[in-house]
């Protein structure tokens, strides 16, 4: 067991318990799921969630070294894929406005790398970046080329609170090869290692018994259930119950259920109205607002985020791209929520807004951009036709 990993370290905590000891565990011949075995065998704080399991897989190469060195090598894959993601978006926008890439890739590869939401992905150790270029990827070249599309799907569903919402979306816009290859693929690489686990476990009962302790473990941690006073999900439930107090049985399904049912039809209308930049950053909102999610999550939204930017600059005196400005500048919220800002918050308003902040803004961002996408696909009304004079 390697000194360098401390339980008690926040400093690249998801890298030690969702990347290296689940991976040293499938190695050792266990069952990573299982969060009775990660916290009996490993100097783990946090269980490995229902990742695909074909993570196990293809982040192999970062737990086959020490400690030290699989984190080194992550971190520094963490931060190009960051720069990855930076020149997504410099494309993005570079299809709307007439602005070198180069250049744009290096302003928002500093900003990401300097925010709150950037950094964290690199000290904390998270997969988001990975998620992030997939789900970007999958958005930004599913029309021309969703050969390349399906596998990036396939990495986004590497977490399923990210695959299957992005799935059901991309579907809903008319993607349909993309959305079911995707899916296909992320299933089939993961089908090998689900068989093992299988046979390891003793059959398939016990090991759906296991992804049920694991869902229950996680429904009652503080940094994962809905009615946690102190977990900073930015997800719809999670931030009722923080702002009011209220969360009934079933909430989330419902949410779930009802955040896709509104966010389909207002998707449809922007992309046959044309504005598929502003439909990619709603279905990136939809995505992190209708099921558990974190502050770090929105790193989805970057490459939408920054096309839709540079639409408003260009629309901004136009109906309806108000309400798009407001609904960036709440999405920045959590990229701006550095130490000196949650410090402020918390000496004003208290803990508890300071995990709350950033999930009003994202849930805010997605209600102001839903308004937006029906005052920009709104049909304008024909006018009367001047009767004619008899004679």
């Amino acid at each position: 067991m390697p000194n360098a990993a401390n339980p008690a370290e926040e400093r690249l905590q998801d890298f030690r318990d969702a990347l290296y000891f689940p991976i040293r565990e499938f190695l050792a011949g266990g069952n990573p799921y299982d969060p009775a075995t990660m916290f009996a065998h490993w100097p783990v704080r946090q269980d490995f969630n229902l990742y695909q399991p074909y993570h196990l897989l293809t982040q192999l190469p970062f737990a086959l070294p020490g400690y030290r060195v699989g984190a080194v090598a992550f971190t520094v894959f963490g931060a190009l894929l960051l720069v990855a993601l930076a020149v997504m978006a410099a494309h993005a926008v570079r299809r709307l406005l007439p602005v070198p890439v180069m250049v744009t890739t290096a302003v928002v590869a500093a900003l990401l790398l300097t925010s709150q939401v950037g950094k964290a992905q690199l000290y904390v150790g998270q997969v988001n970046p990975l998620i992030a270029v997939g789900a970007a990827g999958a958005l930004l070249v599913r029309r021309e080329r969703p050969a390349w599309a399906a596998p990036a799907l396939a990495l986004a569903w590497l977490k399923p609170q990210y695959g299957f919402p992005l799935a059901i979306l991309l579907y809903a816009r008319g993607s349909r090869r993309v959305a079911l290859a995707g899916t296909a693929v992320a299933a089939a690489a993961s089908l090998p290692v689900v068989v093992l686990l299988v046979i390891r476990g003793g059959g398939i009962g016990a090991f759906l018994d296991v992804v049920v302790a694991n869902l229950a473990h996680a429904a009652g941690t503080d940094y994962g259930a809905v009615d946690s006073p102190t977990a900073q999900r930015i997800d719809i439930a999670a931030v009722v119950f923080r702002v009011t107090g209220w969360a009934p049985s079933g909430i989330e399904p419902i949410v779930l259920a009802g955040v896709l049912a509104a966010t389909v039809p207002l998707v449809r209308r922007l992309d046959g109205a044309g504005s598929t930049a502003v439909a990619d950053l709603l279905t990136c909102l939809a995505v992190v607002v209708c099921v558990v999610h974190q502050p770090g999550d929105v790193l989805i939204t970057v490459p939408a985020l920054a096309a839709v930017a540079a639409l408003w600059w260009r629309n901004r005196s136009e109906p309806g791209w108000g309400a798009v400005g407001f609904a960036v500048l709440a999405l920045a919220v959590p990229f701006a929520h550095l130490y000196i800002v949650d410090s402020t918050v918390v000496s004003v308003l208290g803990t508890r807004a300071a995990v709350t902040v950033d999930g009003v803004a994202v849930v805010a961002a997605w209600c102001l951009l839903a308004v937006a996408a029906v005052r920009l696909t709104r049909v304008p009304a024909t006018p009367p036709v001047a009767a004619r004079s008899g004679g």
